[in-house]
């Protein structure tokens, strides 16, 4: 049943476990309702609720229980890695509510790590120029926007970055702009503690962090000339 989140179930992360261990489609099918009851409709139940905090709080995003959520099954048809499971679940919230947008808020529950982010991720061609000439040519709003979130206690991440300067900004000498033209998307990111997601309150933890990277959403959307 949909409702307000409570939290994931305490055998949510033990399912993500054995299924890696498993990796085999009747198990997973024998043990849905574990996964249903766990982790599916748990997650569900975060989206309509963050949905509804973040309208709140004016922050532009939204999604539902039908589109946001990933599939926990992997696309294996190119890839040599024939797993058919993935080791985490997650959930992407966007302007119009589908995964296609950009500017978003992702949670991901897994393995290895649970972390929340606010991305513009592998922006369009054009979208990315934009972003790389907002930087080169109005550097003072560039770096109001680090500035910002150095205030709210987060920092850009690297991940994927050009080793070299992108053709046509080679006139940008300055360190810290050079940097950030070299950059293929504009993130941020927060470490969940695995022992928090079983609590309502981790929903307060996540529009916290988001409200602390919403200068980042305005600084794209302004970009965008989607400013809210």
């Amino acid at each position: 049943m949909a409702g307000p989140f409570k939290g994931f179930g305490q055998k949510a992360i033990p399912f993500l476990k054995a299924l890696d261990f498993h990796q085999n489609r009747e198990w997973f099918h024998e043990n849905r309702d574990l996964y249903e009851s766990e982790l599916h409709e748990p997650f569900c139940d975060l989206v309509e609720t963050l949905t509804e905090r973040f309208a709140a709080a004016g922050l532009g995003l939204r999604g539902d229980r039908k589109k946001s959520l990933f599939r926990i099954n992997r696309d294996v048809r190119f890839s040599k890695d024939k797993r058919p499971y993935n080791r985490h679940l997650s959930a992407i919230l966007s302007p119009d509510g589908t995964k296609m947008e950009q500017g978003v808020f992702y949670v991901h529950i897994g393995l290895e790590r649970c972390f929340s982010g606010v991305a513009w991720w592998q922006p369009s061609p054009e979208l990315l120029l934009a972003m790389r000439n907002a930087i080169a040519t109005k550097p003072e709003k560039y770096r109001a926007l680090v500035a910002a979130l150095k205030k709210n206690r987060l920092e850009f991440e690297t991940e994927d970055r050009m080793k070299r300067t992108p053709r046509g900004f080679e006139h940008v000498t300055d360190s810290d702009l050079a940097e950030a033209i070299r950059n293929r998307h504009f993130y941020v990111q927060q470490a969940i503690d695995p022992a928090g997601i079983h609590s309502p309150a981790l929903v307060d933890e996540l529009v916290d962090f988001t409200l602390r990277a919403k200068p980042l959403l305005d600084w794209g959307r302004a970009i965008q000339g989607k400013a809210q």
